[in-house]
C-alpha cells in the first residue's frame, strides 16, 4: 500500500522550507559557529536549499546541503542554479544517521528543525561531530520545551502542528547530546515562539516574489491533489493554539566546539 504523503512531501513540491526562528535564527547560528568566507559547511536537512544559498551568498561559505528527500534535493539544486551559486553550493541525498563524508571534513555542521525527528538523536549528533574538523563547530536550531512537564493540550498541539514524529527536548537534553558526542564549550540560547513572527519570517526568507511563488504552487497543488486537500482539511482540525504556548514551547540554538587535541 502506498505511504500517505507527509507535510515534507508537499513542502518539497511547492518549494517551501520551514525553519523555526527564521533568518534571524540562522544569523545567530552563523555567529555562534564562527562562519565566514573560508568556512566549509554542511547543512543537514537542507530542505528547499534556502540556507545553503543564503550562507554562500551572504557569507561566502562553501556549503554542502543534504536532505533525505530526493524532491527536496531537486528543489535545492534548482535554487542554487537559479541564484548562480553552483560553484559554492553542492546538494546531495543523504541520511543524517549515516552521513556519506569522511571524518573531519567540515568546519561546521548545522541543522535547523531537523534533529528533533530521528528516534536515535545521539547517533545523529555523533555523526555531526564525526564529520566536523577538530576546531570546528556543531550548531543546532531545534524546537525546545522551555518548561516541563508540558500540559496534555500542549503536547497534542505540538504533535498536530509539527508532526507526530517530532519530539522536542529540553535545553538540558540538547546540551547533553552535544556533550555526549565529545563536544565542549557548549553555548545555549533559548527563545519563545511568536507565531506572527514565524509567519513574517517566511516572507523575509523568501522575499515577496518567492513567497508569492510558493503560494501560487500551493494553490495549484490544492486544486489538483485530493491528498493535499485532505491534508489541509485534517490540519485545520487541530484546534486553537494553546494560550500559554510561549510559556512552555520555544526553540533553542545549541552549539558545541570540537576542540583540538
Amino acid at each position: 500500500m502506498k505511504d500517505q504523503p507527509t507535510f515534507f512531501d508537499f513542502a518539497a513540491e511547492v518549494g517551501l522550507t520551514k525553519h523555526i526562528g527564521g533568518v534571524e535564527a540562522t544569523e545567530k547560528l552563523v555567529e555562534l559557529c564562527h562562519l565566514g568566507k573560508d568556512s566549509y559547511v554542511l547543512d543537514v536537512g537542507c530542505g528547499a536549499g534556502v540556507t545553503p544559498c543564503y550562507l554562500a551568498k551572504r557569507y561566502g561559505c562553501r556549503v554542502v546541503g543534504v536532505d533525505i528527500l530526493k524532491a527536496m534535493v531537486t528543489r535545492s539544486m534548482e535554487r542554487a542554479q537559479k541564484e548562480g551559486l553552483m560553484d559554492r553550493v553542492e546538494i546531495k541525498v543523504a541520511d543524517a544517521q549515516d552521513l556519506p563524508f569522511n571524518d573531519g571534513t567540515f568546519n561546521a555542521v548545522i541543522t535547523e528543525s531537523v534533529t528533533a525527528f530521528p528516534e536515535d538523536k545521539q547517533k545523529v549528533v555523533n555523526e555531526y561531530a564525526r564529520v566536523t574538523k577538530p576546531g570546528g563547530y556543531v550548531g543546532l536550531n531545534e524546537t525546545t520545551w522551555l518548561k516541563i512537564p508540558p500540559p496534555p493540550e500542549m503536547i497534542a498541539w505540538a504533535s498536530q502542528d509539527l508532526g507526530a514524529n517530532i519530539k522536542p527536548l529540553t535545553a538540558d537534553d540538547w546540551t547533553g547530546l552535544l556533550k555526549s558526542a565529545g563536544l565542549q564549550d557548549i553555548q545555549v540560547r533559548t527563545f519563545n515562539i511568536d507565531l506572527q513572527d514565524e509567519s513574517r519570517g517566511i516572507l523575509r526568507r523568501y522575499g515577496c516574489g518567492g513567497t508569492l511563488g510558493v503560494m501560487w504552487r500551493m494553490l495549484g497543488l490544492y486544486l489538483r491533489s485530493s491528498e493535499y486537500r485532505k491534508f489541509v482539511k485534517d490540519a485545520g482540525k487541530g484546534g486553537i493554539t494553546p494560550k500559554n504556548l510561549d510559556e512552555y514551547f520555544g526553540y533553542g540554538l545549541f552549539v558545541g566546539h570540537k576542540v583540538l587535541k
